[in-house]
């Protein structure tokens, strides 16, 4: 997977633009005008086979793996084999099927517009979970101190590399149980930036991710916990709350569902057997 030893920004990405900043600190009427870079949000068209999939609002970078894994967490791929090619293009993908590949895609239009802020989730139920063959996570596997929990939000800050210029994007990390930060992608949508995670993971052939932690920067949601379980990750921490429907999906695939993260501080709201350390 990627090495994180140096910072890397792809250009499309970012984007500068004027600015009057206004700074009291300065002065009673201090402005003065400078460039600002901000973070990139623009539509990209998802394709299988030159047929319209999915449109959705992400920051440019990484879209052969929001597609791979935006096909995979929504279903319609099991593995890696099932994909004969990709091809990006301006604000579009286009995925060829390998021959043979058993993917339906009737009815796939109604749902896949999806904005930067939240996403429409295909998988809108518990149930729908199970029907695509998602199954209860190994029980207490790994095992994890909770010092590792702790330690994994400044090891993601230090890693946005975009984020750190521009403080407009999500991030999605993947560490190891032992708290080496494995990989990392960033988006103005948290889905987004989970896709491009998973999709790396399953074009390295790395699913299911059995031995990883994820961490999000923001809350977690129901869409945030399926994608998680679809790759067999078993804990999932954040920065923020969860929903009560990501909580009750956690109980029910039997992940560890870690909230509010910090360095002395998280609060666990499923799966505490798999934190060591736990006073």
């Amino acid at each position: 997977m990627d090495s994180l030893a140096e910072e890397v920004i792809d250009a499309d990405s970012v984007r500068t633009v004027p600015v009057c900043r206004f700074d009291n600190m300065l002065a009673a009427d201090a402005s003065h005008q400078e460039e600002d870079l901000l973070a990139v949000e623009e539509p990209v068209q998802i394709r299988v086979g030159n047929r319209d999939l999915s449109i959705t609002m992400r920051t440019p970078g990484n879209d052969a793996e929001l597609a791979a894994g935006f096909l995979f967490t929504e279903g319609f791929i099991q593995q890696a084999a099932e994909i004969a090619d990709i091809q990006c293009g301006f604000n579009s993908v286009n995925v060829t099927l390998a021959e043979g590949a058993g993917v339906n895609l009737d009815g796939a239009g109604r749902n896949f517009y999806m904005t930067s802020s939240c996403g429409v989730c295909g998988k809108s139920s518990i149930e729908s979970l199970e029907n695509v063959g998602c199954r209860i996570l190994p029980e207490g596997v790994p095992v994890v101190a909770e010092s590792v929990i702790r330690s994994m939000p400044g090891k993601l800050r230090a890693a946005q590399a975009v984020f750190r210029r521009t403080g407009g994007l999500h991030a999605s990390g993947l560490f190891s149980a032992q708290g080496d930060l494995v990989i990392v992608r960033e988006d103005v949508g948290r889905h987004n930036a989970l896709d491009k995670l998973i999709g790396r993971a399953l074009l390295d052939g790395r699913l299911p991710l059995h031995q990883h932690l994820l961490l999000v920067s923001g809350r977690t949601s129901f869409e945030l916990l399926q994608k998680a379980v679809m790759a067999g990750i078993p804990v999932l921490a954040a920065v923020g709350a969860p929903s009560s429907l990501a909580v009750t999906t956690a109980l029910r695939f039997g992940v560890t569902l870690v909230g509010f993260v910090r360095e002395d501080r998280f609060n666990v709201y499923s799966g505490l057997s798999r934190i060591s350390g736990w006073k």
